[in-house]
């Protein structure tokens, strides 16, 4: 079986949406804070759920491995963390699924199962939209030493890369899903159809094909009879020959 064109473009999205979600992860930049009292100017803070960097717009030096137990002791923190990881491991998860379910090394593809790895992929790209748009929200209200609180990038990314993991999950899951439902319909008429047309009689011949056989057919039975004959009568006028 030939993987659909269709297919192929959403899981081409969905690793995309994946690679996006991984730097959110991973990159400090889910918010950035200006303008620190008691710091120079041209100081950012760059804080994510996993670490915080500082860097210096003068020099565009980058520290990180910055500490700050009040930041990371808040519950969206933590929150974030698990569920952003699980959005990673279950997208792969999805991805493979889909494989197994659509392998194009098979005539017979398991369109259940890769509907099941659309609906993974749909449920990972919600585990990654609920805590940027939670972040998000409380952006302001998460202790700060400045007011000068601005979106991050991974914001932007996380939003994204959810999204994109949404909707190529629900067009996997309603193609496969309606692919299964008209191939197993289709799969009954063919069934229906082959059972019907065993049974129904042969169709008759067309009369000319029929005269051109029954004619053909009678040309050798009258050269036999014209033969019986023939014969018939040599044997009578011999008979007749000897009785005189």
């Amino acid at each position: 079986m030939r993987t659909p064109l269709g297919l192929l473009i959403a899981m081409v999205f969905v690793a995309c949406g994946w690679i996006l979600d991984l730097t959110t992860t991973v990159a400090p930049n889910w918010r950035t804070i200006h303008n620190i009292s008691g710091h120079p100017e041209d100081l950012v803070l760059h804080q994510g759920i996993w670490d915080i960097c500082r860097s210096f717009t003068a020099s565009r030096d980058v520290l990180c491995n910055h500490e700050d137990i009040e930041y990371f002791n808040n519950q969206i923190i933590e929150v974030a963390r698990r569920m952003m990881l699980a959005n990673l491991i279950v997208t792969l998860i999805g991805l493979c699924v889909v494989t197994i379910g659509t392998h194009c090394w098979t005539n017979k593809p398991r369109l259940s199962v890769g509907a099941l790895g659309g609906l993974l992929i749909f449920s990972s790209g919600v585990l990654a939209i609920i805590p940027v748009a939670w972040y998000h929200h409380i952006l302001t209200f998460i202790n700060s030493p400045s007011s000068d609180i601005r979106v991050g990038y991974c914001i932007v990314l996380g939003y994204t890369g959810g999204i994109i993991e949404v909707l190529a999950g629900l067009a996997m899951f309603g193609g496969l899903y309606q692919g299964q439902c008209h191939g197993g319909k289709s799969g009954e008429g063919g069934a229906g159809n082959i059972g019907r047309s065993d049974s129904q009689p042969h169709p008759k011949s067309d009369g000319h094909g029929s005269a051109r056989r029954s004619r053909a057919s009678s040309v050798p039975y009258a050269l036999e009879s014209l033969k019986q004959e023939v014969n018939f009568w040599r044997g009578k006028t011999s008979s007749a020959s000897k009785t005189l």
